[in-house]
């Protein structure tokens, strides 16, 4: 057996394949963005308020910068909601945010980046739908109407293509060219390529207008796993400009959630993509923030970023009746997100910290050691004794009614002691 296991390749680390995309630089000053280029993957999120309540847009944008969206898009559809967004920009400033803000434009975008030069200022990018810029002879003409403002002031533009507003007369003629090949392709595939060409086609546009390629950013949105894994394949394939990846119209819940993580993870895994976001359909009373939650917990489960600690907690079984591990499991997973805003400048690296909460004795102690800090909880019949491992090993027992906060009070200290050495 050893004779044979010395003939074995080791086994080797997965990590994503690499994309060598353009680097583009996304706002200025404290609030500078790098996207592709070898940058992390950056989260990007959108607001579901009314622009035109500059106060209410503005506490919302904080709110999904706070929690890790690093580049937050509103809607700019009217004169009104125009002209409300230096006001937003003003109200970020003032409380210390200087996350950038995307426009996203559909329609009139070229009259009202023309219009209102402040909304165009106070914009770090343009998101551009070709699917919606104009038909005919308009297409051309606000289409190189809002690249012109964005060289103006020196902004990167997102090309963002959509399945639900693919531009119509590309489509059909393309479906004319594909009835002429002696083996046609599916609708489904020469959708795909319509969704490909119509991003390619309209950076290289922009191009021939004098916009730099870095300065551009590609997406072709769509609502299918599948769909959205072949389209962009293709598109890294045909091109080195930086990808923001999505499904659009991810879903409710449980289900978008599932969708943009199968989806995203394959991609990424591939090394296509370079901004993401999850845009989940929220649920009653759930905050906005939600999408940037699991936006951050997408690339912190494949390794790519690390975000806030992780807390590894076994899903309990006939051994774990009680239901104290998972009391605990929450309220020190809720603990540590809450601390992230103070902490991230506190004590940088604490995001690196992992942490096991583990429910009885057949995995608890084995978790616990390959965790930073960990708790080994009683099961059902054992003695009621919780055994804390600190940096592999065994550190303390905790007893009694108090384990839960008593544990947090080691969370802290061991944060403390580890982490405060960088400050």
């Amino acid at each position: 057996m050893g004779e044979f296991s010395t003939m074995i390749t080791p086994i080797q680390v997965a990590a994503p394949h690499s994309r060598r995309s353009r680097q583009v630089c996304i706002g200025w000053g404290a609030g500078a963005v790098t996207v592709g280029g070898g940058a992390p993957v950056r989260i990007q999120s959108m607001t579901n308020t009314d622009t035109v309540d500059a106060v209410g847009t503005a506490i919302q944008v904080k709110a999904l910068a706070q929690a890790g969206s690093e580049l937050v898009r509103i809607t700019v559809n009217t004169p009104e909601a125009a002209a409300a967004v230096p006001y937003i920009r003003e109200q970020l400033d003032r409380m210390g945010q200087y996350v950038p803000l995307v426009g996203d434009f559909h329609y009139n975008g070229h009259k009202l980046l023309a219009d209102f030069p402040d909304c165009a200022q106070a914009l770090a990018k343009y998101r551009i739908n070709p699917g919606n810029v104009g038909k005919g002879d308009k297409h051309d003409l606000q289409f190189g109407q809002m690249i012109d403002v964005a060289m103006k002031w020196g902004r990167p533009v997102r090309i963002g293509v959509n399945w639900g507003s693919l531009d119509q007369e590309l489509l059909a003629s393309l479906m004319d060219v594909n009835s002429q090949r002696s083996t046609p392709w599916t609708d489904r595939q020469v959708m795909y390529e319509a969704l490909v060409v119509s991003a390619l086609d309209s950076a290289m546009r922009a191009e021939k207008m004098g916009m730099s390629a870095d300065q551009i950013i590609l997406s072709c949105k769509v609502s299918g796993v599948q769909d959205l894994i072949s389209v962009y394949r293709e598109l890294a394939r045909r091109s080195d400009y930086a990808l923001h990846l999505g499904l659009t119209e991810a879903g409710m819940g449980t289900k978008g959630t599932v969708a943009s993580a199968a989806a995203l993870s394959i991609l990424l895994q591939e090394g296509i993509g370079d901004t993401i976001r999850v845009s989940l359909t929220p649920q009653p009373g759930e905050s906005r923030t939600q999408e940037v939650v699991v936006a951050s917990e997408i690339l912190q489960s494949l390794g790519l970023r690390n975000f806030v600690p992780s807390v590894t907690a076994c899903p309990g079984c006939g051994r774990t009746t009680s239901t104290t591990f998972q009391e605990l499991a929450k309220q020190i997973d809720d603990y540590l997100r809450a601390q992230m805003p103070i902490w991230r400048i506190q004590y940088p690296g604490v995001e690196d910290l992992k942490v096991a909460i583990m429910g009885c004795i057949v995995n608890g102690p084995g978790e616990s050691k390959h965790a930073d800090i960990g708790i080994s909880l009683p099961g059902t019949g054992e003695s009621p004794a919780a055994p804390v491992f600190i940096d592999g090993e065994k550190a303390m027992t905790l007893r009694g009614e108090n384990i839960a906060n008593d544990f947090q009070k080691v969370v802290e200290g061991y944060v403390e002691r580890r982490f405060g050495l960088s400050v």
